[in-house]
């Protein structure tokens, strides 16, 4: 009797623990989509009374900014996009490697949390893209944009669909990413003096979020998670040593390794294996 009832308590204990856990995961998900539909509202409005979003750099001083940090107008750039905290950074080349310039904060981007899948599902990518000169549209419905390159080598190796997933003006999105027309003309600025200049092809890193240890565990249960921590390992070299690292796909997987220093961040990303992936280390 008392083995009977220490296996009914124990399955009690499991079947409450696991209904706790996934309250917890609908309640995450509500609180992640709540926090986010306040900044989107508080986007629009500012974007339709001609205000700039919170967090928006002094667009009219864009030759000082870049002056203070010892940048040029010109330089490799290298970006990378988080949807969680709605931001997009761009870093410029300085000596061996590249220096944060500015972040912006990102009127809207569609979805939620993990890649696009298929045309129609109104997602908005995530991943490691490349842009070049090709890729940009000074006269976008949606002012000026740039199309990030999905799907790539990785997305057609798992069979996904869908086109001209863009970066762009204004504050409306269906699986881009909206930056508003006035930081979307200082970004273009910047990508198109640094494509003349020279880089023939600049990075876009796509993530869910700032991809801590922290956060990682925060969504350790999600769907996702695999994919994820492919994208942490390209995110982990870059904060190391502030190099683009090289993206390569192989099989169905990214691979990363170590910039060079000195590198232009200019690599293109093709289907290969040359290297153990070091993703997940």
């Amino acid at each position: 009797m008392k083995l009977r009832r220490k296996i009914i308590i124990s399955v009690l204990a499991i079947t409450v623990a696991g209904a706790i856990a996934l309250q917890f995961k609908s309640l995450r998900q509500l609180v992640s989509d709540g926090a986010r539909q306040i900044k989107r509202v508080e986007g629009f409005y500012r974007y339709n009374s001609g205000w700039p979003l919170r967090g928006t750099p002094d667009l009219k001083n864009l030759e000082g900014r870049l002056a203070e940090k010892g940048l040029k107008l010109g330089a490799p750039l290298f970006m990378r996009i988080f949807k969680t905290e709605s931001e997009l950074e761009i870093w410029m080349k300085d000596g061996h490697e590249f220096k944060h310039f500015a972040t912006y904060p990102i009127c809207n981007w569609s979805g939620r949390l993990g890649p696009k899948l298929k045309q129609g599902d109104h997602q908005s990518p995530e991943g490691f893209y490349t842009v070049t000169r090709g890729q940009l549209n000074p006269n976008s419905r949606w002012h000026r944009s740039f199309n990030l390159g999905y799907p790539n080598v990785f997305d057609r190796a798992h069979k996904r669909t869908g086109d001209y997933l863009m970066v762009h003006g204004g504050c409306g999105s269906v699986g881009c990413y909206a930056m508003t027309n006035p930081v979307i003309d200082e970004i273009w600025r910047i990508i198109t003096t640094s494509l003349k200049s020279g880089q023939p092809r600049f990075h876009v890193h796509v993530y869910p979020f700032r991809m801590t240890r922290w956060n990682v565990a925060f969504h350790s249960d999600r769907n996702w998670i695999g994919f994820w921590q492919d994208l942490k390992a390209g995110y982990d070299l870059f904060e190391q040593s502030h190099i683009p690292p090289e993206v390569s796909v192989c099989g169905q997987r990214y691979q990363v390794r170590p910039g060079s220093p000195g590198s232009l961040g200019r690599s293109a990303i093709t289907k290969r294996c040359t290297a153990p992936n070091l993703s997940r280390l």
